[in-house]
């Protein structure tokens, strides 16, 4: 918990590029998310569904809705969000040229963008090379979308239906990943490159990166890629391609902190006395200096940190206080017409006054209106009779609903690129 009031104070974005499921290097992903405590995501072009599958029959689209999960939870390993594009994996590729005669090119740049318009990350970092012949066409593909796509994204004539949702962003650099990892074959560690220690112990987690990067490794059970875990200090090289050329380590001329963000100032040191005020016995008594710095974030005028740090900032809250909710069903399935009957828990497991106001149900778009106070460590149960639309959509993995050519999924919704998840309609979402 401790460490997540310590990102309330770390105001920047970190995007790592590749190809499929297992192309990412966790132990820098989980370095990046754990100790920088950047905003850190994996963009996998594929969903890995052209290839194995060792624990069970499924292959091609169920299988990339197996490694989608596993995808998933790696992520909730190394403490990194996911992303992916419309690219299907059709199998091995020799060269980037055969591998955009199958993948549309234009719509994948028209992905990448997109992501990173979203994402807004300072810095790109690629796993693989620019250059053809030295590794799987996809991978190579993967480093020149990001590279033509780090331009792209700042170019308000490229792919402007999406200003409509998104603002231009422009990345300050690009690096790309040069440590011996998959097809690597070149002298990485050469002077040119930048070194990093990713290999430290972090006392919140009671783990080394390297144990970390094992256990996200370890969710890609369809690929058999379980692995030993490592100790002790480990690097990491990384080659400037596109951007300034740092000289003081990647984050060099980039600002971290809330200065970036107008009017917000102030709230560095109110992270900061949570920070030193926590008590793991009592995490509770840190609800009311994080309510106050929610107060100031919630006066300030909208914008992407707003938002991505009013969500971190109400879960850190949520989790001081103990709160537990869940909604749960004894219907396996529901038809669009019927009415499922929903039982919902919520405690309030600290001694801070907490009252429910309302519930809402996304996609059904109900929501119920309450005067609820939650009393220390007091069960509250609330039953509700949940209607189903008569033109609710049947659940479905959301890039499978139309029908796909050899190397792309078609997805119609702007929103929905990129996005991780099965999107299922009966999905509860308590305050």
């Amino acid at each position: 918990m401790q460490m997540h009031i310590k990102k309330l104070n770390v105001v920047g974005c970190i995007l790592y590029i590749a190809a499929h499921p297992d192309d990412e290097n966790t132990r820098l992903i989980a370095y990046l998310a754990n100790e920088v405590l950047v905003q850190t995501a994996y963009l996998s072009l594929t969903r890995g569904d052209g290839g194995q599958n060792l624990i069970g029959p499924e292959l091609n689209e169920a299988l990339g809705v197996i490694r989608t999960q596993e995808l998933l939870q790696a992520r909730q390993a190394d403490g990194s969000k996911q992303f992916f594009s419309r690219a299907k994996d059709f199998g091995f590729s020799k060269n980037p040229d055969e591998t955009f005669k199958i993948w549309n090119k234009e719509h994948l740049l028209s992905d990448v963008v997109w992501i990173i318009r979203k994402f807004r990350p300072d810095i790109i970092i690629t796993s693989f090379s620019t250059e053809p012949g030295t590794t799987h066409g996809h991978h190579t593909a993967s480093a020149i979308l990001a590279h033509e796509a780090f331009d792209a994204a700042a170019d308000k004539t490229r792919f402007p239906e999406q200003l409509v949702y998104v603002d231009v962003w422009q990345p300050k650099r690009l690096l790309w990943n040069t440590s011996a990892f998959v097809f690597q074959h070149e002298n990485y560690t050469t002077e040119n490159k930048i070194k990093l220690d990713v290999g430290a112990f972090n006392p919140f987690l009671a783990k080394s990166y390297g144990e970390v990067a094992a256990e996200s490794r370890s969710k890609h059970r369809s690929q058999g890629m379980g692995m030993g875990t490592t100790r002790g200090e480990a690097f990491e090289y990384l080659h400037a391609e596109k951007g300034h050329v740092p000289k003081k380590g990647i984050f060099e001329d980039i600002d971290l902190s809330w200065n970036r963000v107008e009017g917000a100032s102030a709230l560095t040191g109110i992270f900061n006395e949570a920070f030193h005020q926590y008590n793991p016995a009592n995490p509770a008594v840190s609800a009311d200096i994080l309510l106050k710095a929610k107060d100031i974030l919630e006066s300030l005028p909208d914008s992407y940190w707003k938002q991505v740090k009013l969500n971190e900032l109400q879960e850190v809250i949520r989790n001081c206080l103990g709160m537990y909710m869940e909604a749960a069903t004894a219907a396996s399935t529901a038809c669009p017409g019927e009415t499922i009957k929903i039982k919902i828990q919520i405690i309030n497991r600290s001694k801070v006054p907490v009252e429910l106001k309302k519930i809402s149900y996304s996609h059904t778009h109900n929501e119920t209106s309450y005067s609820l106070p939650l009393k220390y460590d007091i069960d509250k149960f609330i039953n509700y009779d949940l209607p189903i639309p008569d033109d609710m959509p049947y659940s479905e993995p959301y890039w499978l609903k139309n029908q796909s050519s050899r190397g792309m999924f078609h997805i119609g919704e702007q929103h929905l690129i990129g996005s991780p998840k099965i999107h299922r309609p009966y999905r509860l979402i308590t305050p």
